[in-house]
């Protein structure tokens, strides 16, 4: 029998209202993981009470930060101790390799939760002086926004999750999250750390269920006071407009199409070797993945051939296997949507000059396994170029001047994240300047660290993941005006009353 899991409200595991669990299914072979809890919007409206009650009570809110990271580093301590544990779980939930969730994802999460432990001991205002001439002294506080509801996406479940747990809960706040319905394992067995680790009952909550009912409860819920999401971007516009309910502060991480630009002078084989990691990690299920390469004309034959040669060498397979570069798509229908755009490409005069199919083998039968798709001939105007495809497919377009490539770039809706590639520096930091991106990298891509902020321009959304800037989004700034002489003294007195 397949494991059950609850609801995790207030410190304890509660059935869903509903009676109702949905299986999760591993990609791979199509198999029964666990049966997890389908939430409602009762339950929600539990999870959201309890927050709110903690909140208001001050338990967490009012400890001093110090404390407060004692408690995330020792939440890290206690993950590092399963960390093997939760990249098997988080492999085997989303199809990703095991060498993937173990060396990049499941460290990231660690060092997360301890560059927080720390910076929320550094939370600061920017002022204190006397703006009047000598009449009083204002002082700049920065304090918890409230509760904060939280909707995490199926290609990160806890690595993003991490990312807003961290800063949420280093800054005061109470916290009910909700992960993706298809890949809620990894939060809710993190959920029993931090209960482990002694977080005041009713600060975490986890809730799982169906998004238009428990995460349109999480962004509506006038007990609210903050709603993050990671996710598409129609999504994120409805997150919005439920938010509007008591205009709820919002921070939304969205989609993304990300461009790769290669200058005349660059690293050929480097720029290649780039856009395929970029193109292809996690099976192109990222928002921040490479999507569209854009390369002189004259160097289109050879980078081509050099991406193609690069992406025959992956090894597609059981994503438990340690050899293995390329698991499956999550779902079947996720399969079915990737093998639509490479459909429309086609139709629409791109040249698929390889991969796109189902590989072959009984190995394959089971899961939800898609080959690598190059494309070249990409123009502007196709959706391939325009739309956010979310899967292992790869574009590469042409252009004759650097303005040129720039505004192929730039003209599209998203503006997550960029790179370019070249030897001269000055030129790629002059490029990136005109790159309307949230994040433009420079012979790389797709480099996060805890210290530097990640966040989107355009319908990509706003605010900031990681950082001391995602720890300012979850918190206020209260203004507080001391006076030093006296109320009557005060020309503004005058105004109402007349002078004495």
């Amino acid at each position: 029998m397949p494991k059950k899991y609850d609801l995790y409200i207030g410190g304890k595991w509660f059935k869903p209202s509903s009676g109702s669990y949905s299986p999760v299914i591993n990609p791979a072979n199509s198999q029964i993981l666990a049966q997890v809890a389908e939430g409602t919007k009762e339950d929600a409206k539990k999870a959201i009470n309890t927050a709110r009650e903690v909140f208001d009570k001050g338990e967490w809110s009012g400890k001093p930060p110090g404390e407060r990271g004692k408690l995330l580093w020792k939440l890290a301590d206690l993950f590092d101790s399963q960390l093997k544990f939760f990249a098997k779980l988080e492999s085997l939930q989303t199809g990703k390799t095991i060498k993937y969730a173990r060396d990049s994802d499941m460290p990231f999460i660690s060092d997360n939760l301890r560059f927080f432990a720390g910076a929320g001991r550094i939370l600061e205002g920017k002022a204190a002086a006397d703006y009047t001439g000598g009449m009083g002294l204002s002082l700049i506080k920065r304090e918890p926004i409230g509760v904060v509801t939280a909707i995490v996406p199926w290609n990160y479940p806890l690595y993003i999750a991490v990312w807003k747990i961290a800063p949420a809960l280093a800054a005061g706040n109470t916290l009910v999250i909700k992960p993706a319905s298809i890949t809620p394992l990894t939060l809710l067995e993190f959920a029993k750390l931090v209960e482990k680790a002694g977080f005041p009952k009713g600060v975490f909550n986890v809730v799982t269920g169906p998004g238009g009912i428990v995460g349109s409860e999480l962004a509506s819920n006038s007990k609210v006071d903050m709603a993050t999401l990671t996710g598409d971007t129609n999504t994120g516009k409805k997150i919005m407009q439920l938010a509007s309910s008591n205009l709820k502060k919002v921070h939304l991480e969205l989609g993304g199409k990300a461009p790769l630009i290669v200058l005349e002078d660059a690293d050929l084989n480097a720029a290649a070797e780039g856009a395929v990691v970029g193109a292809f990690w996690n099976v192109g299920q990222d928002c921040t993945a490479v999507t569209r390469v854009y390369v002189p004309e004259k160097l289109e034959p050879n980078f081509t051939r050099m991406v193609v040669e690069k992406v025959k060498k992956f090894r597609i397979g059981n994503p438990q296997d340690e050899n293995t570069d390329i698991g499956p798509l999550i779902s079947a229908k996720q399969r079915e949507r990737v093998e639509n755009y490479i459909k429309i490409g086609q139709e629409e005069g791109a040249n698929l000059i390889y991969g796109g199919f189902r590989p072959k083998g009984k190995q394959f039968e089971k899961g939800f396994y898609l080959t690598p798709a190059i494309f070249t001939n990409l123009q502007t105007s196709m959706k391939i170029c325009q739309e956010e495809i979310f899967g292992p497919v790869l574009s590469i377009g042409t252009y004759k001047t650097l303005d040129e490539a720039i505004e192929k770039s730039n003209s599209v809706k998203y503006g997550l994240a960029s790179s370019v590639w070249g030897k001269d520096i000055n030129k790629c930091i002059k490029v990136a300047s005109k790159l309307k991106f949230g994040t433009v990298w420079i012979n790389e891509h797709g480099i996060l660290v805890s210290e530097m902020p990640h966040g989107g321009f355009k319908q990509s959304g706003f605010g900031k993941d990681l950082s001391l800037y995602s720890l300012e989004e979850y918190t206020q700034i209260k203004h507080i005006y001391i006076d030093q002489t006296g109320l009557a003294r005060k020309p503004w007195h005058y105004v109402v009353y007349g002078k004495p």
